[in-house]
């Protein structure tokens, strides 16, 4: 079968506000339906049938059961464009890129959509067993047995179902066992707002970003923290003394919405679409966390494999987006790839991938500053790596690089054109 090369047309996303702020009146379904209907406009796409569209989120409710397909129905393009829902936790929205992409490569579409959305202020809530059951099964006998404690409702616990830890609670066993510090952490996080904060006074974001009534640009980035600011953060899950994530190191809980628009060459020139980068390989993994290996650190397994296919080495690469669920997790995950006895261990190599240039990682901020709506953190990220390989001449490289819920990990390649 012959394979066709994807490109990355570009991307639109709602500003990432912090939850139960901003976007505390508009439901997942509403933030994945203007994030669409954004890149629809941006990219004339009014009425155009694409070969096939993808849209997840990592919390959703039985409402929004059909979010992808009604997603499209309200943004604009032909009712004709089919759409599923995919979910791999804080990789969805790469996952869904992944999705097309694979699409494309293979010939079966020549264009389509992609992305993700997440809101904690549309946090679906549950009955409790009991109550569910009395409903359901309603008689006189099973009213009078309810207690006011089945009326509490139930929230998803953002925790790992087979341990009872939280994602941060995790981080913390990986930190310890990394031995990062506490000020290594702070750093890096504030290095996040300052790229950002950066980035926004050059206007790297003022086409990637819509507006959303009168919010325009991201509610996270802080560009008065400094590291005196966030050394005075009490711990957040660790509340012994030797305890080192923050508020101010870890990204916080976050509203938003990404898309991105994928085609091959020939569609490219059927609708006069500019390429700003070339998709060109991606891989996921995933490690035995129960087991204790690291909750967060797939990713280096992800990374470790897709070099190897590409034949390529880890310095091989101009621009790195390292997502950055914690700051402790991005810093575990760098000394993993500089260590021999970790190579050989998880990689299966006989020595370490090496260090990465720091100054070409997330150069335009990373989630600590910009923000992490779960399933839209994907589609913010393809979107500006493409962006900045625009700039690059051919054949200039950016790896992405995210961790997920689960012992998951996503990561991928793309190349300016």
């Amino acid at each position: 079968m012959n394979t066709h090369p994807v490109y990355i047309i570009g991307g639109q996303r709602t500003p990432f506000v912090k939850s139960f702020t901003s976007f505390k009146n508009d439901s997942t379904q509403d933030l994945m339906t203007y994030a669409l209907k954004a890149l629809v406009e941006k990219y004339h796409l009014q009425g155009k049938q694409l070969g096939d569209s993808a849209f997840g989120a990592l919390i959703n409710s039985s409402v929004h059961w059909g979010l992808a397909r009604e997603s499209v129905l309200g943004s604009g393009l032909s009712p004709y464009t089919p759409a599923c829902f995919i979910q791999r936790a804080c990789g969805t929205g790469l996952e869904a890129t992944l999705h097309i992409a694979n699409k494309i490569t293979l010939g079966q579409i020549e264009w389509g959509a992609a992305g993700g959305v997440d809101t904690n202020s549309d946090v679906p809530l549950s009955l409790s067993d009991h109550l569910r059951n009395t409903v359901i099964n309603f008689n006189l006998k099973n009213l009078l047995s309810l207690r006011p404690r089945d009326f509490k409702p139930l929230a998803p616990a953002i925790k790992e179902p087979r341990t009872g830890l939280s994602m941060g609670e995790h981080c913390e066993k990986m930190v310890k066992e990394w031995k990062i510090s506490r000020l290594d952490q702070d750093s890096l996080a504030l290095l996040s707002h300052q790229n950002a904060t950066k980035a926004y006074t050059e206007g790297f974001y003022t086409d990637l970003i819509f507006p959303v009534r009168d919010i325009v640009k991201d509610g996270i980035v802080r560009a008065d923290t400094s590291l005196e600011k966030l050394a005075l953060l009490k711990t957040a899950f660790d509340h012994s003394s030797a305890g080192t994530l923050t508020a101010g190191n870890s990204s916080p809980f976050s509203d938003g919405a990404s898309a991105v628009l994928l085609a091959n060459e020939a569609r490219c020139q059927k609708e006069s679409l500019t390429p700003l980068a070339r998709f060109v390989d991606a891989e996921v993994a995933a490690i035995d966390y129960v087991g204790g290996d690291g909750l967060l650190m797939a990713p280096t397994i992800a990374v470790s494999r897709l070099l190897e296919r590409q034949k390529l080495t880890l310095q091989d690469f101009d621009y790195y987006e390292i997502h950055e669920a914690f700051a402790g997790q991005v810093l575990c995950t760098l000394r993993a790839w500089e260590s021999d006895a970790y190579a050989k261990k998880f990689l299966h190599r006989d020595r370490a991938l090496g260090p990465i240039d720091r100054s070409k990682m997330n150069v335009k901020g990373g989630s600590l500053a910009l923000g992490h709506p779960f399933a839209a953190t994907g589609g913010r990220i393809v979107a500006a790596l493409a962006k900045l390989l625009s700039q690059e001449k051919p054949g200039k490289r950016g790896l992405i690089s995210i961790c997920t819920a689960g012992g998951m990990g996503i990561a991928a390649i793309l190349e300016s054109v």
